[in-house]
């Protein structure tokens, strides 16, 4: 069995948004030589995320409209306990939350095995700063 990792820095401006990745996780599969396998995508943050779903940007916009109603920016400690500790981020944690930290993909014939709409995305929900993804393929 073999192992390969990499890492991406990911430094989005806006506080939230949605980051497609896929072709960099289909570059880590090829340089991996890694034929048949498993492939983790992970946030290595607790206020991002990485997701699978369509590349489509209507779908994009209803999940930020969706995601600020279930956890809305509010920086003020009355809101969220979290914020009590001089932090601005509850809502991101939440968001978080939802929208999962990482996936696992079939490595099948040295490439992703994903259906035809599948799609890979960093999701940033505090961003202005840089974040890490890690990239973990492994296999044969």
């Amino acid at each position: 069995m073999k192992s390969f990792r990499r890492e991406l820095t990911m430094n989005v401006p806006a506080r939230m948004d949605f980051v497609s990745i896929h072709r960099e996780v289909e570059r880590a599969v090829a340089d991996s030589g890694i034929a048949e396998g498993l492939c983790l995508v992970n946030a290595m943050h607790i206020t991002a995320s990485v997701f699978i779903n369509d590349n489509e940007s209507g779908l994009h916009e209803d999940y930020r409209r969706w995601l600020e109603q279930l956890a809305p920016f509010d920086p003020s400690p009355e809101r969220y306990r979290h914020n009590r500790t001089g932090e601005d981020n509850a809502d991101a944690h939440h968001k978080r939350q939802v929208m999962g930290r990482e996936v696992v993909v079939a490595v099948t014939g040295s490439r992703l095995d994903l259906g035809p709409w599948e799609h890979i995305f960093y999701g940033e929900f505090d961003g202005r700063r840089p974040k890490r993804v890690l990239i973990k393929i492994v296999g044969a």
